[in-house]
């Protein structure tokens, strides 16, 4: 990790913090787990504002948030009001804080908090555009694919159409998956855009240490949390969608961090002297 600058160690608190308040999701109930909710939406995202602003800048990072959570904001107005381009659906009233046009003002931040970790994953993976823009998409609905059967089962939104989703889930309608696909390229295309105009070149691999490790327990800990510990049943099958998606990402990632790893290994190797 970049320890040397500061907003990347204030970054790493925060995620920590988000962390730890996701702990806490299993064990509490009603309106606790609501703020709960929102707690770790609002650290996740401040956690990644954070993070872009110290390692990319702050150009970039005022640029990634309406990127990610101004159209995320945008397509969640339209979806609830026409039903394009998700399907048809509506948020509980009361649970998520004030909204929006009936949209709580949290859900675009999540968007914001989702897409950061996900662009840096795919973004150590590969800097090629269309393979980074691919990997990115696939990467947020993986995402998807772990929340909204989580957040259902909560109670946070419900479906008008509840037969016409992935065996096991359902409830949830497959468009609300081409939507993400859609909203997701979007955001990637233009925060990719942005990635080339402004963002200084990496200096090291460690620099998104941060998101790196938030993607990495999104992915394996949202796994474990819908496999174990949340109690809906839908949940079980959840787990192995959301575990495929993001694995798209996450396999390779994975791979590179074992190289990186080995080569830092032989460079070290190398440099120290003889006995």
């Amino acid at each position: 990790m970049t320890t040397s600058n500061p907003l990347v160690r204030v970054s790493a608190v925060i995620a920590a913090a988000a962390i730890a308040t996701q702990i806490v999701y299993p064990l509490v109930d009603g309106r606790a787990r609501d703020v709960v909710t929102v707690a770790v939406v609002a650290l996740l995202a401040a956690a990644s504002i954070v993070h872009a602003v110290g390692t990319r800048g702050a150009r970039w990072a005022a640029g990634m948030v309406p990127a990610t959570a101004g159209i995320g904001l945008v397509s969640e107005v339209v979806g609830t009001a026409t039903g394009f381009p998700y399907g048809c659906y509506e948020y509980a009233t009361d649970r998520l804080g004030w909204a929006v046009a009936d949209v709580p003002w949290v859900v675009p931040f999540a968007w914001t908090a989702g897409f950061y970790p996900v662009w840096c994953a795919a973004s150590l993976v590969t800097r090629r555009r269309l393979p980074r823009i691919v990997l990115t998409t696939v990467g947020v609905v993986g995402w998807d694919l772990f929340l909204d059967p989580q957040m259902v089962a909560d109670g946070q939104w419900h479906w008008c159409v509840t037969d016409a989703g992935l065996p096991g889930i359902a409830h949830i309608p497959l468009t609300n998956y081409a939507g993400w696909v859609l909203v997701a390229a979007v955001m990637t295309v233009l925060v990719d855009a942005l990635d080339r105009r402004h963002a200084p070149a990496p200096t090291s691999p460690g620099r998104d240490a941060v998101p790196i490790a938030l993607f990495l327990w999104t992915w394996l800990g949202s796994a474990l949390a819908h496999a174990v510990f949340l109690d809906a049943p839908e949940l079980r099958y959840s787990a192995v969608y959301g575990s495929v998606a993001m694995g798209v990402v996450g396999i390779p990632l994975l791979l590179r961090l074992s190289r990186l790893y080995r080569r830092e290994e032989r460079t070290e190797s190398d440099n120290t002297p003889a006995a």
